[in-house]
């Protein structure tokens, strides 16, 4: 099984960028498809963007345009590189490993996008 760690959120002011990392522990990460999600307080958690073990990705309708999301197999690393970001995207952001068998999630990293 994976370990994750989230790293990257912080105080970002409206149309500003940041990037998220996720640093997997363990072996066999290009095996798992991966995801990043967030969560509001007293909301449920929500995809955000998902890259498979083929490298497809995909990204929600809501931050199309402004997230990318990747993934470095021989860094056992995922990314999301954020741009032109709005109030609504504060949230604390997860990152999660899946395959047939398992899921792992990180900890998560608080993003605030504030002025």
């Amino acid at each position: 099984q994976v370990q994750l760690l989230e790293s990257g959120g912080g105080l970002v002011q409206p149309g500003g960028s940041l990037r998220l990392s996720c640093t997997a522990s363990g072996t066999g990460f290009s095996s798992y498809a991966m995801s990043w999600y967030r969560q509001i307080p007293g909301k449920e958690r929500e995809l955000v963007a998902d890259a498979d073990t083929y490298g497809t990705t995909s990204v929600e309708d809501s931050v199309k345009g402004r997230f990318t999301i990747s993934r470095d197999n021989a860094k056992n690393m995922l990314f999301l590189d954020m741009s032109k970001l709005k109030p609504e995207d504060t949230a604390v952001y997860y990152c999660k490993a899946y395959n047939w068998r398992e899921i792992s999630w990180g900890q998560g990293t608080q993003v605030t996008v504030s002025s």
